[in-house]
């Protein structure tokens, strides 16, 4: 199983464990709102005139919890739907991001508008508040922005691969302050593979950095390139035909089916010469982002075992020759 078969299962496990979970938030949002309306005409009962001097207040607590606990139940609900029927996962953790933030606000806003008879000078309080805070938290209210730019931007998504500030990895969590990545290379590796390392970084380095975007224009695939070395007396035709024929033979091994089919897609062969005295053929192909070691390593061996077949018309450094 390739890696990127292994990415998807995983998404699909754990979009349904979330679904789950969900469930069992419905259902507790529900049952929460229910009572809080029961509460709040039980509290007209008679049995309750010891206490009131504090009905009135109780009745507003009751019904504040009714409305708050609707609005999360709705957003719950909101968030199931983005779930069954968003098949990008990127586009779908961003739609349930604004939603979770959305039903924030609104179960602020219901707390104050019942909360507070005064909703002007609440709102005065609140702006005056806002105001001092946005001095005090300047670089997490720059972060907060740059998530609304990523989510409204999409200059990357979960589940892309990105290179940005010097950080390269996959993109497994956008929160409203920072992004986390899976690194990938790195310090103690020289190709592409996953280093084990997490990398986290605020938002706001968005605003001031460029992004480089594995899911380009020949999404999911990114073009790579590899090179062998071959004498000028070489035929090189015949080197081209090998090359080519490991390429395409190892695209349809892998990738058949991933993509409608694409002349753009299709891999080339090129020669130039080394800095060494011997030529260099290049191989370029498209490859997924997260298999680049893996299918180099693939064309290598299948191209190789058909050159070395045939020493006559393929000659290749070794020994003092090198």
């Amino acid at each position: 199983m390739d890696l990127e078969s292994e990415k998807n299962i995983n998404y699909v496990i754990n979009k349904q464990e979330g679904n789950s979970r969900q469930k069992y938030w419905i259902g507790g949002y529900a049952i929460l709102a229910a009572v809080s309306l029961v509460i709040h005409y039980l509290i007209e009962w008679k049995v309750f005139d010891l206490i009131e001097q504090y009905r009135p207040f109780l009745k507003k607590i009751s019904l504040t919890l009714f409305f708050v606990f609707l609005v999360f139940l709705t957003g719950r609900l909101i968030e199931r739907l983005i779930d069954r029927h968003t098949q990008s996962r990127g586009y779908s953790y961003n739609l349930v991001r604004i939603t979770r933030l959305l039903t924030y606000l609104f179960g602020i806003l219901v707390v104050v508008s019942f909360q507070f008879d005064d909703v002007y000078a609440t709102l005065v309080s609140f702006g005056i508040l806002s105001l001092i805070l946005g001095f005090a938290l300047q670089s997490p209210i720059s972060s907060f922005i740059a998530w609304l730019y990523i989510v409204f931007r999409t200059p990357y998504r979960v589940g892309d691969r990105i290179e940005i500030n010097g950080f390269k990895g996959d993109v497994t969590e956008i929160n409203y302050l920072d992004t986390t990545l899976l690194e990938f290379g790195g310090t103690y590796l020289s190709n592409d593979r996953l280093s084990g390392r997490i990398i986290r970084f605020p938002n706001s380095i968005i605003l001031r950095s460029e992004v480089f975007n594995y899911s380009g224009f020949h999404d999911p695939f990114i073009w790579n390139e590899t090179a062998i070395q071959i004498a000028y007396t070489s035929d090189l035709q015949f080197v081209e035909e090998s090359l080519l024929h490991a390429a395409r033979k190892d695209y349809i091994d892998h990738y058949a089916g991933l993509v409608p089919e694409n002349k753009e897609l299709d891999p080339a062969v090129y020669f130039r010469t080394s800095q060494y005295a011997w030529m260099e053929a290049v191989v370029s192909y498209p490859v997924l982002p997260t298999e680049t070691t893996p299918r180099r390593t693939r064309i290598l061996r299948t191209a190789l075992a058909i050159l070395n077949k045939e020493p006559g018309k393929v000659q290749f450094p070794e020994g003092s020759a090198r």
